[in-house]
Protein backbone atom coordinates (compact mmCIF):
# COMPACT_ATOMS: atom_id res chain seq x y z
CA UNK A 1 0.00 0.00 0.00
CA UNK A 2 1.67 3.35 -1.05
CA UNK A 3 1.92 5.37 2.36
CA UNK A 4 0.12 9.18 1.99
CA UNK A 5 1.81 11.88 1.33
CA UNK A 6 1.82 14.76 3.77
CA UNK A 7 -0.02 17.79 2.73
CA UNK A 8 1.96 21.12 2.77
CA UNK A 9 0.11 23.20 5.38
CA UNK A 10 0.47 26.59 6.64
CA UNK A 11 -0.06 27.20 9.98
CA UNK A 12 -0.49 31.04 10.93
CA UNK A 13 -1.72 31.31 14.62
CA UNK A 14 0.17 31.41 17.60
CA UNK A 15 1.73 28.00 19.03
CA UNK A 16 2.79 29.63 22.65
CA UNK A 17 2.81 32.80 24.13
CA UNK A 18 4.19 33.44 27.86
CA UNK A 19 6.61 30.85 29.68
CA UNK A 20 4.33 28.26 31.48
CA UNK A 21 3.84 28.04 35.32
CA UNK A 22 5.66 25.43 36.90
CA UNK A 23 2.19 23.74 37.66
CA UNK A 24 1.30 24.19 34.41
CA UNK A 25 4.59 22.42 32.97
CA UNK A 26 3.75 19.55 35.48
CA UNK A 27 0.25 19.18 33.81
CA UNK A 28 1.78 18.99 30.48
CA UNK A 29 4.50 16.94 31.56
CA UNK A 30 2.08 14.65 33.81
CA UNK A 31 -1.42 14.29 32.50
CA UNK A 32 -1.39 15.05 28.72
CA UNK A 33 0.03 12.14 27.10
CA UNK A 34 -2.49 10.04 29.07
CA UNK A 35 -5.23 12.29 27.52
CA UNK A 36 -4.43 11.83 23.96
CA UNK A 37 -6.91 10.16 21.58
CA UNK A 38 -4.71 8.06 19.98
CA UNK A 39 -1.70 9.02 17.17
CA UNK A 40 -2.47 11.90 15.53
CA UNK A 41 0.24 13.62 14.00
CA UNK A 42 2.07 12.76 10.63
CA UNK A 43 4.96 11.64 12.75
CA UNK A 44 2.97 9.44 14.92
CA UNK A 45 0.64 7.91 12.39
CA UNK A 46 2.12 8.14 9.03
CA UNK A 47 -0.36 6.12 7.55
CA UNK A 48 -2.77 7.84 8.96
CA UNK A 49 -4.49 4.70 10.00
CA UNK A 50 -8.43 6.17 11.30
CA UNK A 51 -8.65 6.45 15.22
CA UNK A 52 -10.68 3.90 17.74
CA UNK A 53 -13.34 6.24 18.68
CA UNK A 54 -15.26 3.35 19.78
CA UNK A 55 -12.83 2.46 22.02
CA UNK A 56 -11.12 5.63 23.54
CA UNK A 57 -15.09 5.87 24.70
CA UNK A 58 -16.95 3.03 25.11
CA UNK A 59 -19.07 3.75 22.10
CA UNK A 60 -20.25 6.93 23.33
CA UNK A 61 -21.60 10.16 21.17
CA UNK A 62 -18.15 11.43 20.46
CA UNK A 63 -18.30 15.82 20.13
CA UNK A 64 -15.37 17.72 18.57
CA UNK A 65 -14.35 21.62 19.87
CA UNK A 66 -12.46 23.07 17.29
CA UNK A 67 -10.17 25.80 18.98
CA UNK A 68 -10.75 25.39 22.76
CA UNK A 69 -9.23 28.43 23.82
CA UNK A 70 -8.97 28.03 27.85
CA UNK A 71 -11.08 25.28 27.94
CA UNK A 72 -13.53 26.55 30.04
CA UNK A 73 -16.40 25.65 27.49
CA UNK A 74 -14.84 22.28 26.96
CA UNK A 75 -15.09 21.47 30.35
CA UNK A 76 -18.31 22.48 31.46
CA UNK A 77 -19.76 20.46 28.53
CA UNK A 78 -18.04 17.50 29.63
CA UNK A 79 -19.37 17.83 33.41
CA UNK A 80 -23.00 18.35 32.01
CA UNK A 81 -22.74 15.49 29.25
CA UNK A 82 -20.75 12.59 31.07
CA UNK A 83 -23.14 10.16 28.52
CA UNK A 84 -20.63 11.82 25.60
CA UNK A 85 -16.90 11.82 24.94
CA UNK A 86 -15.49 14.43 24.01
CA UNK A 87 -11.97 15.88 21.97
CA UNK A 88 -10.67 19.16 22.00
CA UNK A 89 -8.30 20.34 19.63
CA UNK A 90 -6.17 23.49 20.28
CA UNK A 91 -2.40 24.08 19.08
CA UNK A 92 -1.83 26.55 21.37
CA UNK A 93 0.36 25.52 24.21
CA UNK A 94 -0.60 27.91 26.93
CA UNK A 95 -4.57 27.37 26.42
CA UNK A 96 -3.78 23.35 26.72
CA UNK A 97 -2.08 23.60 29.89
CA UNK A 98 -5.00 26.02 31.33
CA UNK A 99 -7.34 23.70 30.15
CA UNK A 100 -5.31 21.03 31.95
CA UNK A 101 -5.82 22.53 35.08
CA UNK A 102 -9.77 22.67 34.51
CA UNK A 103 -9.84 19.12 34.01
CA UNK A 104 -8.11 18.90 37.74
CA UNK A 105 -10.32 20.48 39.30
CA UNK A 106 -13.04 19.17 37.57
CA UNK A 107 -12.48 15.74 37.61
CA UNK A 108 -13.60 14.87 34.40
CA UNK A 109 -12.89 12.01 32.69
CA UNK A 110 -14.57 11.57 29.30
CA UNK A 111 -12.33 13.88 27.61
CA UNK A 112 -9.13 13.44 24.95
CA UNK A 113 -7.09 16.81 23.70
CA UNK A 114 -5.15 17.06 21.08
CA UNK A 115 -2.46 19.58 20.93
CA UNK A 116 -2.33 20.66 17.57
CA UNK A 117 -3.45 21.22 13.80
CA UNK A 118 -7.58 20.38 13.77
CA UNK A 119 -6.81 19.31 9.98
CA UNK A 120 -4.33 16.40 10.95
CA UNK A 121 -7.21 15.58 13.62
CA UNK A 122 -9.71 15.54 10.31
CA UNK A 123 -7.18 13.15 8.68
CA UNK A 124 -7.56 10.66 11.44
CA UNK A 125 -11.27 10.93 12.17
CA UNK A 126 -13.28 8.20 10.24
CA UNK A 127 -15.77 9.30 8.73
CA UNK A 128 -19.27 10.11 9.97
CA UNK A 129 -17.95 9.53 13.24
CA UNK A 130 -18.79 13.16 15.07
CA UNK A 131 -22.13 13.68 16.86
CA UNK A 132 -21.56 17.41 16.96
CA UNK A 133 -18.66 20.17 16.43
CA UNK A 134 -18.11 23.22 18.34
CA UNK A 135 -16.01 26.50 16.69
CA UNK A 136 -16.27 28.98 19.54
CA UNK A 137 -14.41 32.63 18.83
CA UNK A 138 -12.29 31.74 16.63
CA UNK A 139 -9.50 33.69 15.01
CA UNK A 140 -11.49 36.31 13.25
CA UNK A 141 -8.34 37.82 10.98
CA UNK A 142 -9.26 40.88 10.07
CA UNK A 143 -7.68 41.60 7.39
CA UNK A 144 -9.49 41.22 4.11
CA UNK A 145 -6.23 39.48 2.69
CA UNK A 146 -6.34 37.02 5.59
CA UNK A 147 -10.08 35.90 5.31
CA UNK A 148 -8.51 32.94 3.39
CA UNK A 149 -6.62 31.96 6.64
CA UNK A 150 -10.27 31.80 8.54
CA UNK A 151 -11.87 28.47 9.51
CA UNK A 152 -15.10 28.93 7.27
CA UNK A 153 -13.20 27.94 4.23
CA UNK A 154 -13.32 25.44 2.06
CA UNK A 155 -10.22 23.83 3.26
CA UNK A 156 -11.61 22.84 6.95
CA UNK A 157 -15.28 22.80 6.14
CA UNK A 158 -14.99 19.83 3.75
CA UNK A 159 -13.40 17.48 5.74
CA UNK A 160 -15.41 19.05 8.48
CA UNK A 161 -18.54 17.53 6.55
CA UNK A 162 -16.96 14.48 5.91
CA UNK A 163 -16.48 12.97 9.46
CA UNK A 164 -19.88 15.01 10.80
CA UNK A 165 -22.55 12.04 11.02
CA UNK A 166 -25.88 13.33 8.79
CA UNK A 167 -28.01 14.88 11.65
CA UNK A 168 -24.89 15.90 13.48
CA UNK A 169 -25.10 20.07 14.88
CA UNK A 170 -22.33 22.15 14.16
CA UNK A 171 -22.32 25.57 16.41
CA UNK A 172 -20.49 28.53 15.39
CA UNK A 173 -20.12 31.57 17.84
CA UNK A 174 -18.38 34.70 17.09
CA UNK A 175 -19.16 38.51 17.67
CA UNK A 176 -17.19 39.49 14.51
CA UNK A 177 -20.57 41.00 12.20
CA UNK A 178 -17.73 40.16 8.83
CA UNK A 179 -17.01 36.29 10.11
CA UNK A 180 -20.83 36.13 10.33
CA UNK A 181 -21.47 36.54 6.97
CA UNK A 182 -18.39 34.31 5.87
CA UNK A 183 -19.94 31.90 7.93
CA UNK A 184 -23.70 32.21 6.53
CA UNK A 185 -22.11 32.02 3.00
CA UNK A 186 -19.71 29.20 2.93
CA UNK A 187 -20.97 26.79 5.74
CA UNK A 188 -24.03 25.95 4.19
CA UNK A 189 -22.17 24.78 0.79
CA UNK A 190 -20.91 22.21 2.29
CA UNK A 191 -24.13 20.22 3.70
CA UNK A 192 -24.77 22.02 6.63
CA UNK A 193 -28.47 23.99 6.85
CA UNK A 194 -28.73 27.08 8.97
CA UNK A 195 -31.80 26.34 11.90
CA UNK A 196 -32.17 29.54 12.02
CA UNK A 197 -36.27 30.83 12.53
CA UNK A 198 -36.04 33.91 13.86
CA UNK A 199 -33.68 36.84 15.32
CA UNK A 200 -33.28 35.15 18.85
CA UNK A 201 -31.88 31.87 17.51
CA UNK A 202 -28.83 33.55 16.70
CA UNK A 203 -28.88 36.32 19.23
CA UNK A 204 -29.35 34.26 22.26
CA UNK A 205 -27.17 31.78 23.65
CA UNK A 206 -27.36 28.20 23.25
CA UNK A 207 -28.96 26.60 26.99
CA UNK A 208 -26.35 25.07 27.69
CA UNK A 209 -24.03 27.87 27.03
CA UNK A 210 -21.00 28.45 29.22
CA UNK A 211 -19.89 32.06 28.47
CA UNK A 212 -16.04 31.60 27.60
CA UNK A 213 -13.62 34.76 28.84
CA UNK A 214 -13.37 35.39 25.13
CA UNK A 215 -16.51 36.21 25.01
CA UNK A 216 -16.51 38.53 28.26
CA UNK A 217 -13.54 40.12 26.75
CA UNK A 218 -15.73 41.02 23.43
CA UNK A 219 -18.85 42.33 25.32
CA UNK A 220 -16.73 44.12 27.33
CA UNK A 221 -15.70 46.10 24.35
CA UNK A 222 -18.89 46.67 22.98
CA UNK A 223 -19.18 43.47 20.55
CA UNK A 224 -22.26 41.54 19.75
CA UNK A 225 -22.35 38.00 19.92
CA UNK A 226 -23.55 35.76 17.42
CA UNK A 227 -25.13 32.20 17.90
CA UNK A 228 -24.83 30.08 14.95
CA UNK A 229 -26.57 26.45 14.92
CA UNK A 230 -26.32 24.69 11.63
CA UNK A 231 -27.50 20.87 10.66
CA UNK A 232 -25.60 18.09 8.73
CA UNK A 233 -27.93 17.41 6.31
Amino acid sequence: MTQPTRPRRNFYGRLKGKSLKKSQQGYIEQDLDGLSPGPVSWEDNPERTPLDLKGLFDGKPVWLEIGFGGGEHLVHQAAQNPDVGIIGCEPYINGVAMLLGKIRRAGVGNLAIHPGDVRDMFDVLPPESIDRAFLLYPDPWPKARHHRRRFVTPEHLEPLARVLKPGAVFRVATDIEDYVRQTLEQVPQFGFEWLAEGPEDWRQPWEDWLSTRYEQKALREGRTPHYLTFRKT
